[in-house]
């Protein structure tokens, strides 16, 4: 088995740019999957969710190859969000494996709905949605906590690391792959144990023609290349982002600071307990607008409760701004979705239909909207 994975590490090193791009292609394919012909949504969900697997593994692949060697060392430094996460992960295994277990919850959780609702009614359907938000959202308390919630999962994964890490949460709590696959070519060198196949020939000689022509020729004054225009950029604007700031040289586990108030657990359990309390509500009642209206109100709590972030906390700032954009999804959910955004969508999609180029879109539009309409995890919060 060992000798199997030192094959295709090996293998992973010598093709890492051709399987980035086959990756990327296959990841493209999935979104013009559905509607193509039976079932195609659950196929392009597996490919996704294989996809994104794979990767996954890819990455921790490719991140220890570039940690054990100093050639593959990049110039430029990783970003902050893997920084970040690559630091804890190394700190605590129960990070790592939480953060792990977390992000293959996600990339799995609509290929097992899809599952459930070809196989069990809809009602137990929405047991198992229950059941993945409890695994993805109540780990993050205290593991004598999680002995009495043992049932509930994805809520536990997000609680327990945020009970290690004391810190906001940020997603995707893995590292992103920042590697330049390129940057990771194999050397074409020989090996130095090894002799030449064949002696090393001379350097070609010089023609004597050419020896001494090292003066060259002034150009003509029609050709001549005009010098190049003075810049009015200061020496300070040049070097200022080059300079070091402070997150450059911050400890890595200090470019989150850790929750010094009550109210500050309070914003982030709130937002971790939103997917699991819209499940749950949902369970038993799906058609009036509570569950709606209730994560709305719990969206607002925690972002009134959640801390003032100062400028220089550009990670923590990057992570508040991306779940103030992930609100846009509510146009997507409940009745919001029912009265407003599908016929608009549809409305769109058949103006498309009798133009030449933008029809495609209009199809893959249609093809979409049902499964909006079917599957909770497309716009799970």
């Amino acid at each position: 088995m060992t000798a199997s994975i030192a094959h295709y590490e090996s293998f992973l090193l010598k093709n890492v740019s051709t399987i980035s791009t086959l990756e990327s292609s296959l990841r493209s394919l999935t979104w013009f999957l559905p509607g193509r012909f039976k079932d195609a949504e659950l196929a392009s969900e597996a490919l996704s969710a294989s996809l994104n697997m794979m990767s996954m593994y890819h990455d921790t692949l490719l991140t220890r190859i570039v940690q054990s060697d100093l050639r593959y060392r990049p110039l430029i430094p990783f970003s902050l969000h893997t920084r970040f996460t690559r630091a804890w992960a190394d700190k605590s295994s129960r990070y790592k494996w939480a953060a792990r277990l977390l992000e293959t919850i996600r990339f799995t959780e609509l290929v097992i709905e899809m599952g459930l609702r070809r196989n069990v009614s809809p009602r137990n359907r929405y047991r198992g949605i229950i059941l993945l938000e409890i695994m993805k959202s109540a780990s993050i308390l205290s593991f004598s906590f999680l002995k009495l919630i043992s049932f509930n999962y994805r809520a536990i994964l997000r609680l327990m690391l945020l009970r290690i890490t004391r810190r906001p949460l940020i997603y995707p709590p893995i590292p992103e792959r920042d590697i330049d696959p390129t940057a990771l070519a194999p050397s074409t060198d020989s090996s130095p144990t090894l002799a030449p196949s064949s002696p090393p020939t001379s350097l070609p000689t010089t023609p004597d023609h050419l020896r001494n022509n090292r003066v060259p020729l002034p150009q003509h004054p029609p050709l001549a290349v005009s010098p190049p225009p003075r810049s009015d950029v200061s020496i300070e604007e040049y070097l200022l982002p080059k300079a070091l700031t402070t997150t450059s040289v911050k400890p890595l586990l200090s470019l989150v600071r850790p929750f010094s108030s009550p109210q500050e657990w309070m914003a982030e359990v709130v937002y971790i307990s939103r997917p699991l309390v819209y499940a749950t509500m949902l369970f038993s009642d799906r058609k009036s607008n509570r569950p709606l209206i209730t994560i709305l109100v719990m969206e607002f709590v925690s972002r009134s409760l959640r801390r003032d972030v100062p400028p220089s906390a550009s990670l923590e700032r990057s992570e508040y701004a991306k779940r103030d954009r992930d609100m846009l999804w509510y146009l997507f959910r409940g009745s919001i979705w029912d009265s407003y955004t599908r016929p608009k969508l549809s409305s769109i999609a058949a103006s498309f239909s009798s133009m030449p180029i933008l029809a495609l879109f209009g199809t893959v539009m249609q093809d979409w909207i049902p499964l909006i309409d079917e599957y909770y995890y497309y716009t799970a919060p």
